[in-house]
């Protein structure tokens, strides 16, 4: 009935609602003037002490205002509508403002229905105030839809202006940061992580961060500030959503980003794909971190055949987010973050592109990789970077013998061991038997004795990370004698117990395969100055009185080879040489055993008058090759008679005296490193086959008179045999016996415990081998030719 009869009295103004009459006084004669404040004071506290349902149609009055002065584009009436509107809003009551405010709302959606800037502006501001109402109960009906869809418009406007576009961002900007303060803290109200809103506002906020197109006034007063411009503002905002984000909203906000540095071509150059993900990882919360490393990966999967720049970019993005994450956010599936990684990896090496440009950019990836697969470990607790090495470690491609082992893949074998590096790197060594479990030094020792000098460089670095604990592998670069080990500033402490076990357990492994690596012939100077130092750390790290003989018999061993093999070229030989000199100088003087090192420099003054090309400094070359050798420098630098005199060696007799002095046992001193050590029953090349075993071990027969009949290997048993077994004397079997006997006693005393292990294994799987043959010959043999059935007959009782 009231809008009729307004209709009717529309002239008469004290026919009027009050309500309507207070509202109409606000309104001044002239438009410039502004509101009317004390007419504003009495229409609030009217609408304060009036009963609630009045406020619903106070909203309902200024909207019918609203829309005419819009209409008749009376600009000032329509500023003057929303002041009103403003303090009204301000000041109502938490309880109240759900009657009011859909009359708000709708008239702030008019206001950036219209075309004016200004009045965009004003409706923005306007709702900046709206968001920062807290409101006690939640509207279910209220909807902001239309709200994000027209300020993210608004924060990609275009006008020519700049100032113009600049405004209107800003206000897009704000608007955007007041629906997510007003709808993220209320689950009751829309769901602003939606898809359907999130594929907005986040692509608005990343073209106003990239966007930096502004240009600064030429009056420097009238600038805008930096916190005014739309980039920083929309940084603001992100942060801010960022950091509002809880664990279920992590990926709505990082899939619209992924989706927008795809479209936008943004990840080639990646400086700004690096900001925005810096500002994610600082933003969101330390627990949630790894969700962005998980999406992350995850993306990199959908670009597995995309271009390498896009997939390196992508990588290093990873690699700061991973700089930035927290130790715990690595997430619990941390092998298959890995496996992800080392499976791109082995792609990029699969594709091996005939294009030049296009493989280097795909060396760079792997490059890339590798680094983010060392960051990652970094943030792992150090028991898991051991599982990791050993989880690389089973990437490698399964080999044998050391055939085999030239035929791997050179490229992805050089890039897991570099990727083992960069782990080991990022490991703190406390015990060797914690850093070295036998199902990681086997294979890595395998791989040491690789074709590829390169390879076995890295494998030595390996071994340098793991087994240095107190920074001594970078003062034993280089092959150096000095007569004070002191400048050298090397830290020595030698007190675990478990590390003496450790070596007593795999050290003879160690050694031989330093042994066996000496005597490649693709060595470099780099490889025996690697080799150099990662025995100089055996005697710094594990320097007890045991380790100290097995070190001295490893050096005698090394110059032995060197005299015995004739098939390496000079400038090897005496580089081995020099190997073991420059060794035993530091070994003598850390171990202070004063008659040691008095000898081993008496050796090296011989050295210096006489057999100079024995020395390092010679020996490498080092004034003009530092990591070859040339024919030519051979044949005009080295003796052309080659020789080592005995004043020019280190003789096993006197290094025993000098030891014994110092009252170190000195019994396995004599005994040579001469059997390949076991590691280990099918574990590849170390393991042995039946034709090793055939050479180790003696099979025995019993004569007819009772002494032990020897059988010579590759003797068969025959009538022709045994009648000359019959004819033979018996006494020649029993002092074959007792040689063999003695020969056992001797090796039981004096050769290594490792040695005595490996053969008892050797005789083991020999005798397990001979049993399942002959069990699979008897299984054939009894097996019929035909399928015979049988009837079972069942007892009664069992019968249903």
């Amino acid at each position: 009935m009231e809008p009729s009869f307004e209709r009717i009295c529309g002239c008469c103004t004290a026919l009027k609602p009050r309500y309507k009459r207070l509202v109409d006084n606000i309104y001044p004669a002239n438009p410039q003037d502004g509101l009317v404040k004390s007419e504003m004071e009495k229409f609030t506290f009217y609408a304060l002490s009036s009963r609630p349902e009045k406020l619903d149609r106070i909203g309902q009055y200024l909207e019918r205002k609203l829309s005419a002065d819009i209409s008749r584009h009376r600009v000032e009436y329509v500023f003057i509508s929303m002041d009103i509107l403003d303090q009204l809003l301000v000041s109502c009551h938490a309880h109240s403002l759900n009657l009011f405010v859909e009359s708000f709302l709708k008239m702030v959606q008019k206001l950036l229905e219209c075309g004016d800037p200004n009045m965009q502006i004003k409706a923005t501001q306007s709702f900046m105030k709206f968001a920062n109402v807290e409101e006690d109960a939640p509207s279910y009906h209220r909807r902001y839809d239309f709200f994000v869809s027209k300020f993210s418009s608004l924060c990609h406007n275009n006008q020519q202006e700049v100032e113009v576009r600049r405004k209107l961002r800003q206000a897009g900007l704000k608007g955007l940061q007041g629906v997510v303060r007003k709808t993220i803290s209320d689950d009751l109200q829309v769901n602003i992580w939606e898809a359907v809103h999130m594929d907005k506002i986040v692509p608005s906020l990343l073209y106003n961060m990239q966007d930096q197109g502004y240009s600064p006034s030429s009056d420097a007063d009238d600038s805008p500030r930096e916190e005014e411009e739309p980039s920083h503002m929309a940084e603001v905002v992100f942060r801010d959503l960022i950091c509002r984000a809880s664990y279920g909203n992590i990926k709505s906000v990082l899939s619209p980003v992924l989706i927008h540095l795809d479209n936008h071509n943004l990840w080639v150059p990646n400086d700004f794909a690096i900001r925005v993900f810096k500002i994610i990882m600082f933003s969101v919360q330390s627990q949630h971190g790894y969700l962005v490393v998980q999406q992350l990966l995850a993306h990199v999967d959908k670009h597995a055949r995309s271009d390498p720049r896009i997939k390196t970019c992508i990588v290093t993005v990873l690699y700061e987010a991973v700089l930035i994450a927290a130790g715990n956010s690595t997430g619990p599936s941390v092998l298959e973050v890995f496996n992800n990684l080392l499976r791109h990896l082995r792609i990029s090496i699969d594709r091996k592109s005939s294009d030049e440009e296009q493989r280097n950019e795909e060396v760079k990836f792997e490059e890339v990789v590798v680094n983010t697969i060392g960051e990652f470990a970094n943030n792992l607790p150090d028991y898991q970077k051991i599982e990791i090495m050993m989880f690389i470690m089973g990437k490698f491609p399964q080999f044998t013998n050391e055939e085999e082992i030239g035929k791997l893949d050179k490229q992805l074998s050089v890039n897991l061991l570099r990727t083992l590096l960069k782990v080991a790197t990022k490991y703190k060594t406390v015990h060797l038997s914690q850093a070295f479990p036998p199902e990681f030094l086997h294979p890595l020792l395998r791989i040491s004795l690789v074709d590829d000098p390169g390879m076995r460089l890295i494998v030595q670095e390996i071994l340098h990370t793991l087994l240095d604990r107190h920074g001594n592998s970078q003062k034993l670069r280089q092959i150096l004698i000095p007569k004070d080990i002191g400048s050298l500033h090397l830290s020595i402490k030698m007190d675990s117990r478990l590390d003496l076990l450790f070596m007593k357990k795999s050290g003879m492994q160690l050694y031989w395969h330093i042994l066996e690596n000496l005597q490649l012939e693709s060595n470099r100077v780099d490889n025996f100055e690697a080799i150099y130092c990662t025995m100089c750390l055996l005697c710094l790290e594990v320097g007890q009185d045991e380790v100290i003989i097995e070190l001295l018999r490893l050096a005698l061993d090394i110059q032995q080879m060197a005299l015995n093999n004739s098939g390496l070229p000079r400038t090897h030989l005496c580089a081995i040489h020099s190997l073991v000199a420059a060794f035993l100088n530091l070994l003598a003087q850390v171990t202070n055993v004063g008659s040691l090192s008095h000898y081993v420099l008496r050796v090296l003054e011989n050295r210096e008058l006489e057999g100079k090309h024995l020395l390092p400094d010679f020996a490498f070359n080092r004034s003009n090759r530092p990591h070859s050798w040339s024919e030519e420098e051979t044949e005009e630098s080295y003796p052309k008679n080659f020789e080592v005199k005995e004043a020019w060696l280190f003789h096993q007799e006197r290094m025993a005296d000098c030891v014994r002095s110092a009252g170190l046992d000195v019994t396995r001193l004599s005994t040579p490193f001469s059997a390949r050590p076991n590691l280990g029953v099918g574990s590849g090349e170390g393991s042995m086959t039946v034709s090793d075993v055939a050479s180790i071990n003696i099979d025995f027969e019993t004569a007819v008179d009772g002494s032990p009949r020897i059988l010579k290997r590759g003797e068969d048993i025959t009538v022709e045999s045994l009648k000359k077994m019959l004819a033979e004397d018996g006494s020649a079997y029993k002092a074959e016996e007792e040689r063999h006997r003695r020969e056992v006693v001797n090796m039981f005393r004096s050769a290594p415990f490792e040695e005595i292990v490996a053969r008892s294994e050797a005789k083991s799987n020999q005798f397990h081998s001979k049993l399942s043959e002959i069990l699979e010959m008897v299984s054939v043999e009894k097996l019929p030719s035909e399928p015979q059935s049988q009837d079972m007959v069942f007892p009664k009782l069992f019968v249903y």
